[in-house]
């Protein structure tokens, strides 16, 4: 008497949201009153929760002390978020807004990551 096993493991499962806009406009503040109080008075603060929550090191805002005009560090992370999140968009615009509207581009790249909630995975990551 022989019996077959099959075994099928679970696939992960990724909601994307199907817009390729911002889920918010760069002066949409007041979707989240809290965390634009906080990155308008503290922005480093915020910067460095953001990033962190992004999957990115957790200091790694506080280097634009380092780069100059343009703020290199906030124009990357907006950059990739757009390339990850599939948003329509140009460098230049980027740039821009990196460079004149700091506090509130940081506050709408926090606020897509809370719409698209997509929760960063790390893959081939051992324990020790």
């Amino acid at each position: 008497m022989t019996s077959k096993m099959v075994v099928q493991q679970p696939q992960p499962i990724m909601y994307t949201q199907e817009s390729d806009e911002w889920s918010s406009g760069i002066c949409d503040c007041c979707q989240d009153v809290p965390g634009c109080c906080c990155a308008f008075w503290c922005l480093p603060c915020f910067a460095c929760i953001t990033s962190r929550d992004y999957g990115e090191p957790l200091c790694l805002p506080l280097l634009e002390i380092f780069s100059g005009w343009i703020p290199a560090v906030t124009m990357s992370m907006r950059v990739n978020m757009r390339q990850r999140y599939r948003i329509r968009g140009t460098m230049c615009r980027d740039c821009v807004i990196s460079t004149f509207c700091c506090a509130c581009s940081w506050c709408q790249m926090s606020r897509e990551m809370k719409r698209r909630n997509v929760s960063v995975v790390m893959v081939g990551a051992k324990n020790t």
